[in-house]
């Protein structure tokens, strides 16, 4: 694309004192090019990672007033270019470091600490009992082996290699999650790089580092940040070969994109950027680039769908016959239920505002979709320009589909972060930049730090403060105190503060059974209907090994019934029959004598 003549703007303080020196016309173009009107490499990558600066044309000329052409050599200009944007990457991270990293080792205990403990159990069972990465094995149904079906153990099966390296502690499968964390800032700079200009970059990696949802789950010990960091790798990775980059990268995109989605099933969701792409280069009738990619993706698929057919027999082999991730879709409430409930759109909503977003970053997001950038003239540069509309438009199509799964565990959201930070990013530049005409001025500046200070304020600092909260403390505590007096090969059944959760079984690192017996199709969220159910549900773990039964006496079931209340009968049970051992007034504790 060439960039139409514009009127000389008045010369800088440099310029003032020494006549600038222009490239000659007729010499080829540099690697290294610092102007913005042409295509110019991304900071930190080599001279074929190239980005066409393209979008809004007042962030065009305000960037062509930031970096003007210098008196030195456009090699030097070109260096001191590329060392600024290099530099706000650096800092980006830091900030990304500073809140993913930022009470690191607080334990399982928050508002994941269900699926968090799912995830550290399995890591266990990788370091204790098997290296077998295809076997995943939870802890909490029973002496086992408890193999289910779940997705690829990237961040348990690293985690578990921290524990035979330097000991068992709790928070390091959040350090796992949180440098997954950091190389989706990385990867989703670059991506917005390649898209949109090194601008739109800076701020969607800056909105991604400070959006709550992204900040929680990434320090969580889950598979999701993994499934997002190796997706964006993988679609980047692709669209720099698309874009004219080494032929390396289509294997190496194609590795990384299959590790993501094999980490979690909602990261194909990004494929579809992937795909987009290949149908560019078909209408473009470039059938053998075209026929490569769909090889390649051919190829990913069907590993893809080996390991899950794999995960799903594996699951229904085994007691509790459990299968992570299945049921709440559209075929299975079926779609007049999906109709009925709005597609759960309260819920989502309630997440949004309460949870993950806030009004901020949902302010910036309509800002960004509302106003799109200005589509880039080039044919080539307009289908990199398209990526983020295209992975939001697939993520949604996912929600639709599986909104009541997706709603129930709240972490699938993560597919959703690239594109939201993109355009958050692309929102908070035009609020920024508002009837400015150049980047670097007072009022820019000024009004840039107000945003960041609102997100900050109103949505990054107490919402995940209060995603954080230990709401599942007492189940830790319970745990512990298990730990404290079971004795090798002891069998605990133990009840959290939110039924259910395996909580109180991970911390007495022992195996056992969470209560009511939980997996397969019971029902394991909410008591029996009455004692003499329970009592028989506590007879046949008893037949099974059971040696302990612990209780928070917080603990209550979705129904909200508190278990000291509804099931004081198993209680009276549990003093004639058993032997108590401990009675504070958070927890309950009984050693099962056998009859």
């Amino acid at each position: 694309m060439t960039k139409p003549p514009r009127k000389p703007s008045k010369p800088l303080l440099g310029e003032a004192y020494e006549p600038l020196r222009r490239r000659d016309p007729a010499q080829p173009n540099l690697s290294l090019d610092p102007m913005p009107a042409r295509i110019a490499p991304a900071s930190g990558v080599s001279g074929k990672d190239t980005v066409q600066m393209t979008g809004d044309p007042k962030l065009n000329r305000a960037e062509d007033q930031q970096y003007p052409d210098q008196t030195t050599d456009g090699g030097i200009a070109a260096r001191n270019y590329l060392s600024l944007d290099a530099a706000i990457l650096l800092g980006i991270l830091l900030i990304a470091i500073v809140f993913r990293f930022h009470k690191i080792t607080l334990p399982l205990v928050d508002g994941f600490s269900w699926r968090e403990i799912s995830t550290a159990m399995m890591a266990d069972n990788f370091q204790q009992r098997s290296w077998n990465i295809f076997f995943p094995e939870v802890s909490w149904t029973g002496p086992g082996p408890s193999y289910q079906g779940r997705e690829f153990q990237i961040v348990s099966y690293l985690t578990a290699l921290l524990y035979q390296l330097f000991g068992w502690h709790d928070w390091f499968g959040r350090v796992v999650a949180a440098f997954f964390g950091l190389v989706t800032v990385f990867s989703l700079h670059r991506l917005t790089a390649l898209c949109w200009s090194e601008m739109h970059a800076h701020a969607a990696a800056l909105a991604y580092a400070l959006m709550p949802a992204a900040i929680m789950i990434d320090s969580s010990f889950l598979p999701d940040p993994a499934m997002l960091a190796l997706v964006t790798l993988g679609v980047w990775l692709f669209a720099k070969y698309w874009a004219g980059g080494s032929g390396w990268l289509l294997p190496l995109a194609t590795v990384s994109f299959s590790l993501g989605v094999l980490s979690k099933p909602p990261g194909i969701a990004a494929g579809a950027a992937i795909f987009y792409l290949m149908v560019c280069w078909i209408s473009e009738r470039k059938r053998k680039q075209a026929t490569w990619v769909l090889l390649s993706g051919l190829l990913s698929l069907a590993i893809i769908g080996a390991y899950f057919s794999w995960a799903i027999y594996l699951g229904r082999s085994y007691p509790p016959f459990h299968v992570a991730g299945t049921g709440g879709y559209i075929w299975d409430y079926g779609f007049w239920t999906y109709v009925r409930d709005r597609f759960y759109f309260k819920s989502l909503w309630n997440t949004s505002v309460l949870w993950f977003y806030g009004y901020p970053f949902l302010v910036l997001l309509a800002v960004g979709l509302w106003i799109p950038l200005s589509r880039a003239e080039d044919p080539k540069q307009r289908s990199l320009w398209t990526i983020p509309y295209v992975w939001l438009t697939a993520a949604i199509i996912l929600y639709l589909a599986a909104a009541g799964e997706i709603t129930s565990n709240v972490w699938n959201f993560h597919i959703f972060h690239v594109p939201i930070a993109m355009f958050c990013g692309h929102g908070a530049l035009l609020l920024a930049t508002l009837g400015s005409k150049t980047v670097l001025t007072p009022a820019v500046v000024l009004r840039s730090i107000f945003i960041v200070a609102i997100a900050l304020a109103w949505s990054t600092l107490p919402l995940v403060r209060t995603m954080k909260k230990p709401i599942a403390m007492n189940g830790k505590l319970l745990g512990e105190e298990l730990a404290r007096l079971a004795q090798p090969g002891d069998l605990v059944v133990a009840i959290a503060p939110e039924v259910g959760d395996p909580v109180a079984v991970y911390y007495s690192r022992a195996r056992g059974w969470v209560f009511p017996p939980g997996g397969g199709d019971a029902e394991w969220s909410k008591f029996a209907a009455d004692d003499p159910a329970a009592i028989a549900q506590l007879e046949e773990l008893r037949a099974q090994g059971a040696d302990l039964f612990g209780v928070a006496k917080n603990a209550a079931d979705k129904e909200g019934r508190l278990f000291v209340e509804h099931h004081d009968g198993v209680i009276d049970y549990l003093d004639r029959t058993a032997t108590k051992l401990v009675d504070l007034k958070n927890l309950l504790i009984y050693r099962i004598t056998r009859p």
